[in-house]
Protein backbone atom coordinates (compact mmCIF):
# COMPACT_ATOMS: atom_id res chain seq x y z
CA UNK A 1 0.00 0.00 0.00
CA UNK A 2 2.92 2.27 0.82
CA UNK A 3 4.27 1.88 -2.71
CA UNK A 4 0.92 2.92 -4.18
CA UNK A 5 0.79 6.15 -2.14
CA UNK A 6 4.36 7.40 -2.32
CA UNK A 7 3.44 10.93 -3.44
CA UNK A 8 1.82 13.65 -1.35
CA UNK A 9 0.34 16.51 -3.38
CA UNK A 10 -0.83 19.60 -1.50
CA UNK A 11 -3.29 21.74 -3.48
CA UNK A 12 -3.43 25.49 -2.84
CA UNK A 13 -2.61 24.91 0.83
CA UNK A 14 -6.09 23.49 1.38
CA UNK A 15 -5.98 19.73 0.90
CA UNK A 16 -3.53 16.83 0.64
CA UNK A 17 -3.76 14.00 -1.87
CA UNK A 18 -1.82 10.75 -1.30
CA UNK A 19 -1.21 9.17 -4.68
CA UNK A 20 1.08 6.93 -6.70
CA UNK A 21 3.97 8.59 -8.49
CA UNK A 22 3.89 6.02 -11.27
CA UNK A 23 0.19 6.50 -11.97
CA UNK A 24 0.35 10.31 -12.20
CA UNK A 25 3.68 10.45 -14.00
CA UNK A 26 2.27 8.17 -16.70
CA UNK A 27 0.21 11.15 -17.86
CA UNK A 28 1.88 14.32 -16.49
CA UNK A 29 5.02 15.76 -18.01
CA UNK A 30 5.21 18.43 -15.33
CA UNK A 31 5.22 15.90 -12.47
CA UNK A 32 7.98 13.96 -14.20
CA UNK A 33 10.14 17.09 -14.35
CA UNK A 34 9.46 18.01 -10.72
CA UNK A 35 10.28 14.53 -9.41
CA UNK A 36 13.62 14.59 -11.23
CA UNK A 37 14.70 17.72 -9.35
CA UNK A 38 17.24 17.22 -6.58
CA UNK A 39 15.60 19.66 -4.15
CA UNK A 40 12.30 17.79 -4.01
CA UNK A 41 10.93 17.44 -0.47
CA UNK A 42 10.96 13.88 0.90
CA UNK A 43 9.71 12.96 4.38
CA UNK A 44 8.22 9.96 6.18
CA UNK A 45 5.06 10.34 4.13
CA UNK A 46 7.00 10.12 0.87
CA UNK A 47 7.67 12.76 -1.75
CA UNK A 48 5.80 16.07 -1.22
CA UNK A 49 4.77 18.44 -4.01
CA UNK A 50 2.91 21.68 -3.40
CA UNK A 51 0.81 23.45 -6.03
CA UNK A 52 -0.40 26.87 -4.85
CA UNK A 53 -2.12 27.91 -8.07
CA UNK A 54 -3.72 24.75 -9.39
CA UNK A 55 -6.66 25.56 -11.71
CA UNK A 56 -9.95 24.46 -10.21
CA UNK A 57 -8.29 23.93 -6.84
CA UNK A 58 -9.24 20.69 -5.03
CA UNK A 59 -12.09 19.78 -7.36
CA UNK A 60 -9.91 20.23 -10.41
CA UNK A 61 -7.07 18.07 -9.10
CA UNK A 62 -9.48 15.37 -7.98
CA UNK A 63 -10.85 15.11 -11.54
CA UNK A 64 -7.31 14.86 -12.92
CA UNK A 65 -6.50 12.11 -10.42
CA UNK A 66 -9.57 10.14 -11.46
CA UNK A 67 -8.50 10.40 -15.09
CA UNK A 68 -5.06 9.03 -14.24
CA UNK A 69 -6.35 6.20 -12.04
CA UNK A 70 -8.93 5.26 -14.66
CA UNK A 71 -6.17 4.58 -17.18
CA UNK A 72 -6.73 7.82 -19.14
CA UNK A 73 -10.51 7.71 -19.38
CA UNK A 74 -13.07 10.16 -18.01
CA UNK A 75 -16.45 11.48 -19.04
CA UNK A 76 -15.88 14.98 -20.39
CA UNK A 77 -18.97 17.19 -20.18
CA UNK A 78 -19.89 20.90 -20.08
CA UNK A 79 -19.57 20.97 -16.29
CA UNK A 80 -16.00 19.69 -16.11
CA UNK A 81 -14.43 20.69 -19.43
CA UNK A 82 -12.81 23.81 -17.95
CA UNK A 83 -11.42 21.89 -14.97
CA UNK A 84 -9.99 19.15 -17.16
CA UNK A 85 -8.66 21.35 -19.96
CA UNK A 86 -6.92 23.85 -17.68
CA UNK A 87 -5.64 21.05 -15.43
CA UNK A 88 -4.25 19.20 -18.44
CA UNK A 89 -2.40 22.33 -19.58
CA UNK A 90 -1.05 22.97 -16.08
CA UNK A 91 0.26 19.41 -15.66
CA UNK A 92 1.46 19.17 -19.29
CA UNK A 93 -0.66 16.13 -20.05
CA UNK A 94 0.29 15.99 -23.72
CA UNK A 95 0.51 13.23 -26.32
CA UNK A 96 4.31 13.21 -26.07
CA UNK A 97 3.79 11.64 -22.64
CA UNK A 98 1.13 9.15 -23.66
CA UNK A 99 -1.09 8.77 -26.74
CA UNK A 100 -4.53 10.37 -26.61
CA UNK A 101 -3.67 12.09 -23.35
CA UNK A 102 -6.11 14.35 -21.48
CA UNK A 103 -5.19 17.55 -23.32
CA UNK A 104 -5.95 15.92 -26.66
CA UNK A 105 -9.28 14.64 -25.36
CA UNK A 106 -10.37 18.05 -24.09
CA UNK A 107 -9.32 19.69 -27.35
CA UNK A 108 -11.45 17.20 -29.27
CA UNK A 109 -14.39 18.06 -27.04
CA UNK A 110 -13.88 21.77 -27.64
CA UNK A 111 -13.75 21.22 -31.40
CA UNK A 112 -17.42 20.27 -31.17
CA UNK A 113 -18.40 23.12 -28.90
CA UNK A 114 -20.78 24.60 -31.46
CA UNK A 115 -22.96 21.53 -31.03
CA UNK A 116 -23.50 22.18 -27.32
CA UNK A 117 -26.97 23.29 -26.31
CA UNK A 118 -27.41 26.88 -25.16
CA UNK A 119 -27.84 25.71 -21.58
CA UNK A 120 -24.69 23.56 -21.64
CA UNK A 121 -22.68 26.36 -23.20
CA UNK A 122 -23.71 28.71 -20.40
CA UNK A 123 -22.62 26.12 -17.82
CA UNK A 124 -19.18 25.81 -19.42
CA UNK A 125 -18.75 29.55 -19.76
CA UNK A 126 -19.77 30.19 -16.15
CA UNK A 127 -17.31 27.60 -14.83
CA UNK A 128 -14.50 29.15 -16.91
CA UNK A 129 -14.72 32.36 -14.86
CA UNK A 130 -12.87 30.58 -12.03
CA UNK A 131 -9.79 29.96 -14.18
CA UNK A 132 -7.25 32.58 -15.15
CA UNK A 133 -5.83 29.93 -17.48
CA UNK A 134 -9.14 29.75 -19.34
CA UNK A 135 -8.31 33.10 -20.88
CA UNK A 136 -4.60 32.58 -21.56
CA UNK A 137 -5.20 29.12 -23.04
CA UNK A 138 -7.79 30.35 -25.52
CA UNK A 139 -10.58 28.33 -23.91
CA UNK A 140 -12.60 31.40 -22.99
CA UNK A 141 -12.33 32.75 -26.52
CA UNK A 142 -13.69 29.49 -27.94
CA UNK A 143 -16.63 29.54 -25.55
CA UNK A 144 -17.42 33.17 -26.29
CA UNK A 145 -17.19 32.62 -30.04
CA UNK A 146 -19.71 29.81 -29.76
CA UNK A 147 -21.95 31.97 -27.58
CA UNK A 148 -21.87 34.84 -30.06
CA UNK A 149 -22.58 32.46 -32.93
CA UNK A 150 -25.64 31.02 -31.19
CA UNK A 151 -26.96 34.50 -30.40
CA UNK A 152 -26.54 35.63 -33.98
CA UNK A 153 -28.16 32.62 -35.65
CA UNK A 154 -31.04 32.49 -33.16
CA UNK A 155 -31.71 36.21 -32.90
CA UNK A 156 -35.04 35.85 -34.66
CA UNK A 157 -36.18 32.80 -32.69
CA UNK A 158 -37.92 32.47 -29.36
CA UNK A 159 -35.72 31.84 -26.36
CA UNK A 160 -34.18 28.36 -26.13
CA UNK A 161 -34.13 28.80 -22.37
CA UNK A 162 -37.31 28.88 -20.37
CA UNK A 163 -35.74 31.37 -17.99
CA UNK A 164 -35.06 33.87 -20.74
CA UNK A 165 -37.36 36.79 -21.39
CA UNK A 166 -36.55 40.30 -22.58
CA UNK A 167 -37.10 42.91 -19.91
CA UNK A 168 -39.34 45.12 -22.00
CA UNK A 169 -40.56 47.22 -19.09
CA UNK A 170 -37.07 48.63 -18.55
CA UNK A 171 -36.97 50.13 -21.99
CA UNK A 172 -40.54 51.39 -21.99
CA UNK A 173 -39.46 54.03 -19.51
CA UNK A 174 -36.20 54.67 -21.29
CA UNK A 175 -37.15 54.98 -24.92
CA UNK A 176 -39.51 57.22 -26.79
CA UNK A 177 -42.94 55.94 -27.81
CA UNK A 178 -42.05 55.97 -31.48
CA UNK A 179 -38.91 53.91 -31.01
CA UNK A 180 -40.69 51.37 -28.82
CA UNK A 181 -43.18 50.72 -31.61
CA UNK A 182 -40.30 50.23 -34.02
CA UNK A 183 -38.61 47.78 -31.67
CA UNK A 184 -41.61 45.54 -31.02
CA UNK A 185 -41.19 43.22 -34.03
CA UNK A 186 -37.56 42.57 -32.98
CA UNK A 187 -38.13 41.74 -29.33
CA UNK A 188 -37.17 38.11 -30.03
CA UNK A 189 -33.61 39.32 -30.56
CA UNK A 190 -33.43 39.96 -26.82
CA UNK A 191 -34.10 36.39 -25.66
CA UNK A 192 -30.50 36.03 -24.41
CA UNK A 193 -30.44 39.14 -22.20
CA UNK A 194 -31.61 37.49 -18.99
CA UNK A 195 -29.32 34.45 -19.25
CA UNK A 196 -26.17 36.56 -19.48
CA UNK A 197 -26.87 38.57 -16.33
CA UNK A 198 -25.12 35.91 -14.20
CA UNK A 199 -21.71 36.49 -15.76
CA UNK A 200 -18.93 38.61 -14.32
CA UNK A 201 -18.25 41.99 -15.95
CA UNK A 202 -14.88 40.76 -17.26
CA UNK A 203 -16.62 37.97 -19.18
CA UNK A 204 -19.15 40.38 -20.70
CA UNK A 205 -16.32 42.77 -21.50
CA UNK A 206 -14.46 40.05 -23.40
CA UNK A 207 -17.64 39.15 -25.28
CA UNK A 208 -18.12 42.75 -26.36
CA UNK A 209 -14.47 42.97 -27.42
CA UNK A 210 -14.88 39.77 -29.42
CA UNK A 211 -17.72 41.50 -31.25
CA UNK A 212 -15.42 44.43 -32.02
CA UNK A 213 -17.88 46.72 -30.29
CA UNK A 214 -15.99 47.76 -27.16
CA UNK A 215 -15.84 51.41 -26.13
CA UNK A 216 -16.30 53.93 -28.92
CA UNK A 217 -16.69 51.08 -31.44
CA UNK A 218 -20.16 50.27 -30.16
CA UNK A 219 -22.59 50.94 -33.00
CA UNK A 220 -25.17 48.32 -32.04
CA UNK A 221 -28.62 49.24 -30.77
CA UNK A 222 -29.31 45.73 -29.43
CA UNK A 223 -25.93 45.50 -27.69
CA UNK A 224 -26.53 48.88 -26.07
CA UNK A 225 -29.89 47.70 -24.76
CA UNK A 226 -28.30 44.55 -23.39
CA UNK A 227 -25.52 46.47 -21.65
CA UNK A 228 -28.00 48.83 -20.02
CA UNK A 229 -30.01 45.82 -18.89
CA UNK A 230 -26.86 44.14 -17.55
CA UNK A 231 -25.67 47.27 -15.74
CA UNK A 232 -29.10 47.81 -14.22
CA UNK A 233 -29.04 44.27 -12.84
CA UNK A 234 -25.46 44.66 -11.58
CA UNK A 235 -26.36 47.88 -9.81
CA UNK A 236 -29.36 46.27 -8.12
CA UNK A 237 -27.33 43.28 -6.95
CA UNK A 238 -24.43 45.46 -5.83
CA UNK A 239 -21.89 42.83 -6.93
CA UNK A 240 -18.24 43.80 -7.24
CA UNK A 241 -16.59 47.18 -7.33
CA UNK A 242 -18.14 49.87 -9.48
CA UNK A 243 -14.82 50.12 -11.33
CA UNK A 244 -15.30 46.54 -12.57
CA UNK A 245 -18.13 47.87 -14.73
CA UNK A 246 -16.45 51.06 -15.95
CA UNK A 247 -15.56 49.76 -19.41
CA UNK A 248 -19.07 48.39 -19.96
CA UNK A 249 -20.60 51.66 -18.76
CA UNK A 250 -18.49 53.59 -21.27
CA UNK A 251 -19.45 51.18 -24.05
CA UNK A 252 -23.14 51.54 -23.24
CA UNK A 253 -22.85 55.33 -23.28
CA UNK A 254 -21.15 55.33 -26.68
CA UNK A 255 -24.09 53.31 -27.96
CA UNK A 256 -26.53 55.79 -26.45
CA UNK A 257 -24.64 58.69 -28.01
CA UNK A 258 -24.88 57.02 -31.40
CA UNK A 259 -28.64 56.45 -31.03
CA UNK A 260 -29.15 59.75 -29.23
CA UNK A 261 -32.42 61.56 -29.38
CA UNK A 262 -33.76 59.23 -32.08
CA UNK A 263 -34.45 56.43 -29.60
CA UNK A 264 -34.31 57.95 -26.12
CA UNK A 265 -36.64 60.50 -24.64
CA UNK A 266 -35.29 62.99 -22.11
CA UNK A 267 -36.29 60.96 -19.07
CA UNK A 268 -34.67 57.89 -20.61
CA UNK A 269 -31.37 59.72 -21.07
CA UNK A 270 -31.46 60.90 -17.47
CA UNK A 271 -32.11 57.32 -16.37
CA UNK A 272 -29.02 56.22 -18.29
CA UNK A 273 -26.94 58.97 -16.67
CA UNK A 274 -28.05 58.00 -13.17
CA UNK A 275 -27.33 54.34 -13.85
CA UNK A 276 -23.85 54.60 -15.36
CA UNK A 277 -22.72 57.32 -12.94
CA UNK A 278 -22.79 54.71 -10.18
CA UNK A 279 -20.72 52.21 -12.18
CA UNK A 280 -17.36 53.81 -12.87
CA UNK A 281 -18.22 55.86 -15.96
CA UNK A 282 -15.19 57.72 -17.31
CA UNK A 283 -15.05 61.50 -17.12
CA UNK A 284 -14.94 61.84 -20.90
CA UNK A 285 -18.03 59.68 -21.48
CA UNK A 286 -19.91 61.42 -18.71
CA UNK A 287 -19.25 64.81 -20.30
CA UNK A 288 -20.42 63.57 -23.71
CA UNK A 289 -23.64 62.17 -22.23
CA UNK A 290 -24.28 65.32 -20.21
CA UNK A 291 -23.72 67.40 -23.33
CA UNK A 292 -26.40 65.39 -25.15
CA UNK A 293 -28.81 65.71 -22.22
CA UNK A 294 -28.06 69.42 -21.87
CA UNK A 295 -28.83 70.04 -25.54
CA UNK A 296 -32.35 68.70 -24.88
CA UNK A 297 -32.92 70.57 -21.62
CA UNK A 298 -36.02 72.30 -22.95
CA UNK A 299 -37.75 68.90 -22.97
CA UNK A 300 -37.08 68.28 -19.28
CA UNK A 301 -39.55 68.41 -16.41
CA UNK A 302 -38.70 69.57 -12.91
CA UNK A 303 -38.70 65.99 -11.58
CA UNK A 304 -35.99 65.04 -14.07
CA UNK A 305 -33.58 67.52 -12.50
CA UNK A 306 -34.12 66.47 -8.90
CA UNK A 307 -31.10 64.17 -8.74
CA UNK A 308 -29.76 63.31 -5.30
CA UNK A 309 -26.74 65.32 -4.25
CA UNK A 310 -25.64 62.69 -1.71
CA UNK A 311 -23.16 64.33 0.68
CA UNK A 312 -23.17 67.74 -0.99
CA UNK A 313 -26.83 68.56 -0.49
CA UNK A 314 -30.36 67.40 -1.17
CA UNK A 315 -29.92 67.81 -4.93
CA UNK A 316 -27.02 67.60 -7.37
CA UNK A 317 -26.92 71.29 -8.28
CA UNK A 318 -23.55 71.04 -10.01
CA UNK A 319 -25.01 68.59 -12.51
CA UNK A 320 -27.86 70.93 -13.40
CA UNK A 321 -25.45 73.83 -13.80
CA UNK A 322 -23.41 71.76 -16.24
CA UNK A 323 -26.53 70.80 -18.20
CA UNK A 324 -27.60 74.44 -18.46
CA UNK A 325 -24.13 75.42 -19.62
CA UNK A 326 -24.25 72.81 -22.39
CA UNK A 327 -27.72 73.99 -23.39
CA UNK A 328 -26.59 77.62 -23.61
CA UNK A 329 -23.56 76.64 -25.70
CA UNK A 330 -25.85 74.70 -28.05
CA UNK A 331 -28.23 77.65 -28.39
CA UNK A 332 -25.60 80.36 -28.85
CA UNK A 333 -25.39 79.80 -32.59
CA UNK A 334 -28.83 80.81 -33.79
CA UNK A 335 -30.88 78.91 -31.24
CA UNK A 336 -34.58 79.29 -30.58
CA UNK A 337 -35.62 82.03 -28.15
CA UNK A 338 -38.72 79.99 -27.36
CA UNK A 339 -36.58 77.05 -26.20
CA UNK A 340 -34.42 79.40 -24.13
CA UNK A 341 -37.45 80.89 -22.38
CA UNK A 342 -38.82 77.43 -21.69
CA UNK A 343 -35.60 76.53 -19.91
CA UNK A 344 -35.79 79.87 -18.08
CA UNK A 345 -39.19 78.91 -16.64
CA UNK A 346 -37.81 75.49 -15.72
CA UNK A 347 -34.86 77.05 -13.88
CA UNK A 348 -37.20 79.32 -11.91
CA UNK A 349 -39.07 76.24 -10.69
CA UNK A 350 -35.79 74.50 -9.92
CA UNK A 351 -34.52 77.47 -7.92
CA UNK A 352 -37.63 77.47 -5.76
CA UNK A 353 -37.25 73.73 -5.20
CA UNK A 354 -33.61 73.86 -4.09
CA UNK A 355 -33.80 77.13 -2.11
CA UNK A 356 -34.77 75.62 1.28
CA UNK A 357 -31.81 73.20 1.28
CA UNK A 358 -29.70 74.14 4.31
CA UNK A 359 -26.56 72.78 2.65
CA UNK A 360 -27.03 74.81 -0.52
CA UNK A 361 -24.33 77.48 -0.66
CA UNK A 362 -25.00 81.00 -1.85
CA UNK A 363 -22.48 80.54 -4.65
CA UNK A 364 -24.43 77.57 -6.03
CA UNK A 365 -27.76 79.38 -5.82
CA UNK A 366 -26.22 82.30 -7.64
CA UNK A 367 -24.63 79.96 -10.17
CA UNK A 368 -28.00 78.47 -11.12
CA UNK A 369 -29.76 81.84 -11.16
CA UNK A 370 -27.12 83.38 -13.44
CA UNK A 371 -26.61 80.33 -15.66
CA UNK A 372 -28.95 81.60 -18.38
CA UNK A 373 -28.68 84.79 -20.44
CA UNK A 374 -31.04 87.65 -19.60
CA UNK A 375 -33.11 86.91 -22.72
CA UNK A 376 -34.28 83.63 -21.18
CA UNK A 377 -36.65 85.51 -18.84
CA UNK A 378 -39.32 88.08 -19.60
CA UNK A 379 -39.92 88.45 -15.88
CA UNK A 380 -37.66 87.92 -12.87
CA UNK A 381 -40.42 87.51 -10.30
CA UNK A 382 -39.73 83.76 -10.11
CA UNK A 383 -36.06 84.34 -9.38
CA UNK A 384 -36.96 86.83 -6.65
CA UNK A 385 -39.41 84.42 -4.99
CA UNK A 386 -36.70 81.74 -4.92
CA UNK A 387 -34.19 84.26 -3.57
CA UNK A 388 -36.63 85.28 -0.86
CA UNK A 389 -37.01 81.65 0.24
CA UNK A 390 -33.25 81.12 0.20
CA UNK A 391 -32.55 84.16 2.39
CA UNK A 392 -35.32 83.23 4.83
CA UNK A 393 -34.05 79.66 5.21
CA UNK A 394 -30.41 80.74 5.54
CA UNK A 395 -30.54 83.31 8.37
CA UNK A 396 -26.77 83.29 8.87
CA UNK A 397 -26.08 84.95 5.52
CA UNK A 398 -23.96 88.06 5.89
CA UNK A 399 -25.01 91.47 4.57
CA UNK A 400 -22.43 91.12 1.80
CA UNK A 401 -23.80 87.70 0.81
CA UNK A 402 -27.36 89.00 0.63
CA UNK A 403 -26.26 91.94 -1.46
CA UNK A 404 -24.26 89.68 -3.76
CA UNK A 405 -27.22 87.35 -4.21
CA UNK A 406 -29.40 90.21 -5.41
CA UNK A 407 -27.19 90.72 -8.44
CA UNK A 408 -29.02 87.80 -10.12
CA UNK A 409 -32.11 90.04 -10.40
CA UNK A 410 -32.89 92.25 -13.36
CA UNK A 411 -34.85 94.96 -11.54
CA UNK A 412 -36.33 96.28 -14.77
CA UNK A 413 -37.97 92.90 -15.35
CA UNK A 414 -39.61 92.77 -11.94
CA UNK A 415 -43.30 93.57 -11.72
CA UNK A 416 -44.36 96.55 -9.63
CA UNK A 417 -45.99 94.25 -7.12
CA UNK A 418 -42.75 92.34 -6.65
CA UNK A 419 -40.81 95.60 -6.32
CA UNK A 420 -43.17 96.59 -3.55
CA UNK A 421 -42.49 93.31 -1.73
CA UNK A 422 -38.77 93.71 -2.25
CA UNK A 423 -38.78 97.24 -0.82
CA UNK A 424 -40.63 96.06 2.28
CA UNK A 425 -38.42 93.00 2.78
CA UNK A 426 -36.12 93.70 5.77
CA UNK A 427 -33.63 91.05 4.63
CA UNK A 428 -32.92 92.88 1.36
CA UNK A 429 -30.12 95.48 1.65
CA UNK A 430 -31.58 99.04 1.46
CA UNK A 431 -29.41 100.14 -1.46
CA UNK A 432 -30.72 97.15 -3.46
CA UNK A 433 -34.29 98.19 -2.69
CA UNK A 434 -33.52 101.73 -3.90
CA UNK A 435 -32.06 100.40 -7.15
CA UNK A 436 -35.09 98.21 -7.71
CA UNK A 437 -37.51 101.09 -7.13
CA UNK A 438 -35.48 103.41 -9.33
CA UNK A 439 -35.67 100.89 -12.15
CA UNK A 440 -39.46 101.21 -12.09
CA UNK A 441 -39.43 104.95 -12.83
CA UNK A 442 -39.87 104.43 -16.59
CA UNK A 443 -42.99 102.40 -15.86
CA UNK A 444 -44.32 105.08 -13.54
CA UNK A 445 -43.51 107.76 -16.12
CA UNK A 446 -45.41 105.82 -18.75
CA UNK A 447 -48.44 105.68 -16.50
CA UNK A 448 -48.19 109.43 -15.86
CA UNK A 449 -47.99 110.15 -19.58
CA UNK A 450 -51.05 108.02 -20.12
CA UNK A 451 -52.93 110.09 -17.54
CA UNK A 452 -51.94 113.32 -19.28
CA UNK A 453 -53.04 112.00 -22.64
CA UNK A 454 -56.38 110.97 -21.25
CA UNK A 455 -56.85 114.37 -19.62
CA UNK A 456 -56.41 115.99 -22.98
CA UNK A 457 -59.10 113.73 -24.39
CA UNK A 458 -61.48 114.85 -21.61
CA UNK A 459 -62.48 111.30 -20.82
CA UNK A 460 -63.67 111.79 -17.24
CA UNK A 461 -64.71 108.21 -16.56
CA UNK A 462 -61.43 106.84 -17.71
CA UNK A 463 -59.55 109.72 -16.07
CA UNK A 464 -61.00 108.83 -12.71
CA UNK A 465 -59.79 105.24 -12.99
CA UNK A 466 -56.39 106.16 -14.36
CA UNK A 467 -55.70 108.84 -11.79
CA UNK A 468 -56.64 106.40 -9.08
CA UNK A 469 -54.23 103.85 -10.49
CA UNK A 470 -51.48 106.43 -10.77
CA UNK A 471 -51.95 107.42 -7.16
CA UNK A 472 -51.65 103.77 -6.25
CA UNK A 473 -48.31 103.54 -8.05
CA UNK A 474 -47.03 106.69 -6.37
CA UNK A 475 -48.08 105.37 -2.96
CA UNK A 476 -46.07 102.23 -3.57
CA UNK A 477 -42.90 104.18 -4.00
CA UNK A 478 -43.31 106.40 -0.96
Amino acid sequence: MKELCDLKVQINGEHNFFLSQNVLCSFSGKLRKILKEENIIINTEGTVIRFMDFPGSIEGFELISRFCYNNGRIDINPSNICFLHCGAIFLEMEEEITPFNLLKQTENFLDGILYLTWHDLLISLKSSESFAMADSSGLLQKLLSSLIYKISVNSDLSSPSSSSSPEVSLFRCSFSKRSIEAIKPCLSTEWWFQDLLVFAPKTIEKMVKALGAYGCNNKSFILTKFLLNYLKSANQRGHGSKWDHGGLADTAVYGVLMIGRNAFNYRGLFWVLRLVSRLGLSKDCREKLERLIGSMLDKAELDDLLVSGHDEGVYDVKLVMRLVRFFVIEEEDGGSLMRMKKVGRLMDKYLREISPDQRLKASKFLGVAESLPDSARDCYDGVYRALEIFIQTHPNLSFEDRKRLCRCLNYEKLTLETCKDLAKNPTIPPDVAVQALASQQPTLQAETNMVNDLNKANSKAVLYITESKCEEFITRFL
